[in-house]
């Protein structure tokens, strides 16, 4: 038997820290080695941090990272041991994302990045550029300062892997583990056995089981030991990434780490049998005809072993089942380490949320919730630098630390219900029994005297007053008394943020937390610089459907019951009066329900669908539902609402990554923010379909159907070209 103990990890780093960012390499490397691994990798620029971004273009920032190495190199971090340390490496003035090896205090090879991410989120090549030579390794200088430092002038630099006397390992970043043409395919015929990915991979929902399932399928294909390391925490944006570092062997996982985690570093170790990884290559038949001819790689030979034989005190590690949370657990856990990430980095002391009692701001305040609770769990288990920051952000004194998640609340969280005249009782109820479960400083005010200034001011500069439309007044009107109302929450949250902890002789400030949901910000619902234009948002790419199922599981589990009465009301925005005949309701004020939203949003975003293509998938969406007019009335109405109100994506609170369609303009969805939305080319061309498809109908007597069926039939609709619900291929549908 070939033993070798093996060590992966998720690390807490966050961008330009290289202090904070070191001190984690090394606490991962020494709890390898109290491990008895032989092989170490941590996450992708892990030096640098991932989310760096234009600072990736400074001299400074590859400086820095040579200088963190240099100290690594220069005493006994790597003895003993193989160390890939993710960082950026300028060669002949271009500069690449690299993984360095290291072994002994030396660098035994650099393997650039071959494949960069360049979408979503991602946008590497405005960095950095991708390795174009598969097919050789070339000689890199090192600097001065390393080169005097490690007694050491050049290292091999480019595409390879690393054979040592007994195994070879070799590198795979991230984004290359879900190409066409993977590089683990060629190494693995090259008899490469252990495969290294230094990834910075950020959570979404549903899509850890992607990322999982992509390894299992490479070394179940052809076999081998996968070791995958991962960033976890805020690194100073609007990504979490979720960690889950776990290592796999011919198809079986056999170590997994947690996905959600307030730890700075974790480090997961198995012990792995190589001789199970040759074996298995040697009885696929189609493998080693595919090894025998594979064009050979190039290799960079280290004369050393790092295997064990046959022990009894050793045994190779089983394999496990893997732990998937359930969408409701990634809205709670998620975003919570992520503000709490924020808040002990920002040099805030808490939080501030206006409350109104609905779904998304009750929503927010669970969220939170859960945010204290798992500190004061970590606290529990003995998280010295978890109880330490919470001795901090909540100014405890004299030894005194949380006690319980209510307390710590208590401290470090403001709710605030901000009502007017036409709030209703039932919605300033459930506010306050929300913040006593949760254990929030609960504040309610009413704002109606500032409303009412601001309108006498109007009036007395106009002469005029304006109405809602339920009382007369104009759409113009109607919407500004909205507006009226919406923005002066924000003004007063901003302040009191600012001067409550004043008030209650607490040091420093609080920062105010959003609560729109994906879906309004898609249609535009909400008010431009309102209550939801604040610090950060921790739900502003979840939709309104996950939030009512998360309320759902949030009044169980996180014991906040009252989240259940919240999630039966229907949504409103009570920012009309309420009279006997007529309540204000979200999806009235839209003209589209929630569901039609998530529908148009993921198809506009996840499905590229401009109006016509649109129109055409809903045409076999809702094949039964709408007809063809109908859906084409639907479509017009949320391309227009969505392009009127593109212009508030520019001002978007920056919100916490979660969903594919999220509309969020600074990054992840890049479009113009002035529009024709009248669509006049796009209309006609769907006016044209809706026109052909009623007179294919009434020209032909075997498509008349009674009004009870489908009006109209797939035979209709199969030649508009459109993306078929239940395609067998996964990334398709609806």
């Amino acid at each position: 038997m070939r033993l070798l103990t093996l060590s992966t990890c998720n690390l807490n780093q966050w961008a330009m820290d290289f202090d904070n960012n070191l001190r984690n390499i090394k606490a991962s490397i020494l709890s390898a080695k109290q491990a008895g691994a032989v092989i170490r990798i941590g996450p992708e620029l892990e030096i640098t941090g991932y989310g760096c971004e234009d600072h990736f273009l400074e001299q400074d920032t590859v400086t820095h990272a040579w200088e963190c190495l240099e100290d690594l190199l220069s005493d006994d971090w790597t003895d003993s041991i193989l160390c890939s340390i993710g960082m950026p490496i300028i060669h002949e003035s271009v500069r690449y994302n690299c993984q360095v090896f290291c072994l002994d205090r030396k660098i035994i090879m650099i393997r650039p990045k071959v494949c960069l991410a360049n979408d979503g989120n991602y946008r590497e090549l405005r960095w950095f550029s991708a390795w174009k030579f598969k097919d050789r390794l070339v000689d890199f200088q090192l600097p001065s300062h390393i080169s005097e430092a490690i007694s050491q002038v050049s290292v091999p630099f480019g595409f390879g892997y690393i054979q040592f006397q007994d195994t070879a390992i070799a590198a795979e970043t991230c984004e290359e583990l879900f190409t066409a043409s993977a590089p683990h395919v060629g190494l693995a015929y090259n008899g490469v056995e252990v495969f290294m990915n230094a990834s910075g991979s950020h959570h979404q929902l549903r899509k850890l089981n992607v990322r999982i399932d992509a390894v299992k399928s490479a070394t179940m294909r052809c076999g081998g030991v996968y070791m995958y390391s991962n960033h976890q925490g805020c690194d100073g944006g609007r990504l979490y990434y979720d960690g889950c570092c776990f290592i796999a062997v011919n198809g079986d996982v056999v170590a997994q780490g947690s996905q959600f985690s307030l730890k700075e570093v974790e480090v997961l170790t198995a012990i792995v049998d190589l001789d199970a990884v040759s074996s298995y290559r040697a009885s696929v038949s189609s493998f080693r005809e595919s090894a025998s001819r594979e064009s050979k790689v190039p290799v960079v030979k280290i004369p050393r072993r790092l295997c064990r034989s046959f022990e009894l005190s050793i045994f190779p590690t089983n394999p496990v089942e893997i732990k998937y949370h359930h969408p409701e657990e990634e809205i709670a856990f998620g975003p919570s380490c992520w503000l709490w990430d924020y808040l002990r980095r920002s040099g805030a002391s808490g939080y501030l949320l206006p409350l109104s009692g609905g779904a998304d701001s009750s929503s927010v305040a669970a969220i939170v919730g859960c945010m204290c609770q798992l500190v004061i769990k970590d606290i529990e288990n003995g998280d010295e630098q978890v109880k330490a920051d919470a001795i901090r952000v909540g100014n405890y004194k004299n030894g005194e630390f949380p006690s319980s998640s209510k307390e710590f609340a208590k401290r470090i969280f403001y709710t605030v219900y901000m009502g007017t005249e036409n709030s209703s009782d039932a919605t300033r109820a459930r506010a306050k029994k929300l913040a006593e479960e949760i254990g929030s400083w609960h504040l309610d005010v009413n704002i109606d005297t500032v409303i009412f200034a601001l309108l006498s001011l109007f009036q007395t500069v106009t002469g005029r007053r304006p109405r809602y439309k339920v009382d007369g007044g104009s759409n113009a009107e109607n919407l500004a008394l909205q507006n009226i109302q919406a923005r002066i929450r924000m003004v007063l949250a901003f302040m009191m943020a600012s001067l409550m902890p004043w008030v209650h002789n607490k040091s420093g400030f609080y920062l105010v937390l959003g609560s729109s949901n994906v879906d309004e910000a898609l249609r535009g619902y909400l008010t431009k610089y309102d209550c939801s234009s604040a610090d950060i948002n921790p739900i502003g790419s979840i939709s309104k459907q996950d939030l009512r199922s998360f309320l759902r599981w949030a009044a169980f589990h996180l014991d906040y019951p009252s989240l259940a009465e919240v999630e039966a009301a229907p949504p409103t925005a009570e920012l009309e009066p309420i009279r006997s005949d007529y309540n204000q309701l979200d999806e009235v004020d839209m003209g589209m329900t929630y569901e039609e939203l998530s529908v148009f949003g993921r198809l506009r975003k996840i499905f590229r669908c401009g109006p016509v293509s649109m129109f055409q998938n809903l045409c076999y969406k809702w094949y039964g539902k709408f007809s063809p007019s109908e859906v084409a009335d639907k479509v017009k109405h949320f391309f227009k609402y969505y392009s009127i109100n593109r212009h508030k994506m520019t001002v978007l609170t920056p919100s916490y990554h979660a969903e594919s369609y999220s509309p969020e303009d600074n990054r992840f969805d890049l479009r113009q923010f002035l529009y024709n939305s009248r669509w006049p080319y796009q209309f006609r061309k769907i006016d044209e379909l809706v026109h052909d498809i009623d007179y294919d109908k009434a020209a032909s007597p075997s498509n008349i159907v009674s009004e009870d069926k489908p009006e109209i039939t797939s035979a209709q609709v199969s030649g508009l070209g459109v993306i078929a619900a239940g395609s067998s291929n996964p990334h398709v549908g609806l």
